[in-house]
């Protein structure tokens, strides 16, 4: 008789829809014990587009393009300049990112903690995700990123610190990630997924969801006061006016790094408690 496996051990069962609870708890269960192994106690969470790239890249494809030599009466080569020249524009949003990471990690390991404090935390894919693992192992500090599996998107960025680097099929449970530990986000210029990233912790802040105060940047002002007027929202109610003071502006690594510092000073530095102190990874939640 062909002994059966262990129901927890039958990959069969396991990708079916019945074992469906089981995938999502373990999406649950093993970010949290690698949290506790590698003592994360908070993050930083910076968000922002994927197709944004290096200057050194982004300079590159444009010298390529230019090397061609086709002719500038094709249009189709006249667009390709274009998205290329706006791409190296692009460009200083990802060597903000960057150096805004390294900055924040640097600073970090001047804090007397056993544990690790705003651990840079990213998407985990490219562009403003990149940079910002990037920046975080540049300034010497561990740096984590949820990436989610998608057939379309390219894997994980190589700057993750090892044992960081998760895979996440549920959207919900890689964002639940990104609220659970922030204590601050940044949000770079970026497209749907930014925005909705952005919203959800929002929501989260405004309706009390959250026991902690998180600080949220919005770095970039001539592209976010282009895309995104709350003011009306306070005007005609749908929010409180205060709820305007969510948000920051900043334009530079260094403006941005000290209202994150400034915040998490203020906020978050304060004695943690014994059940803390044993628990790293563990963030106080509502509910």
């Amino acid at each position: 008789m062909v002994q059966q496996p262990l129901a927890y051990l039958d990959p069969q069962f396991l990708e079916s829809e019945e074992g469906r609870p089981v995938r999502i708890l373990a999406e649950y269960l093993d970010p949290l014990k690698r949290f506790k192994d590698q003592k994360i106690q908070d993050t930083v969470v910076f968000f922002g587009s994927a197709r944004v790239d290096s200057r050194e890249r982004a300079e590159r494809a444009l010298q390529t393009l230019r090397a061609r030599g086709v002719h500038d009466a094709d249009a189709h080569y006249d667009s390709e300049m274009k998205k290329s020249r706006k791409a190296v524009e692009w460009a200083r949003y990802y060597e903000d990112a960057r150096e805004l990471a390294r900055l924040l990690s640097a600073w970090t390991l001047t804090l007397q903690s056993e544990n690790h404090r705003f651990v840079v935390t990213s998407g985990g894919g490219p562009g403003i995700m990149e940079a910002a693992n990037r920046g975080a192992r540049e300034g010497g500090g561990k740096t984590i990123g949820l990436n989610i599996r998608l057939p379309f998107e390219q894997g994980a960025n190589p700057y993750i610190t090892d044992g960081l680097h998760f895979e996440f099929h549920y959207f919900f449970m890689r964002k639940f990630w990104f609220a659970y530990m922030a204590k601050a986000l940044v949000v770079f210029p970026g497209g749907f997924g930014t925005l909705d990233e952005m919203f959800e912790i929002l929501t989260l802040v405004q309706t009390d969801k959250l026991s902690k105060k998180i600080g949220v940047v919005l770095y970039g002002s001539e592209y976010w006061k282009q895309v995104l007027d709350l003011k009306p929202m306070g005007e005609w109610g749908a929010i409180a006016e205060k709820d305007l003071e969510l948000l920051h502006y900043a334009d530079t690594p260094a403006d941005a790094f000290e209202h994150l510092r400034d915040h998490l000073i203020a906020n978050h530095l304060e004695p943690a408690t014994e059940q803390e102190a044993a628990t790293p990874g563990i963030a106080k939640t509502r509910g």
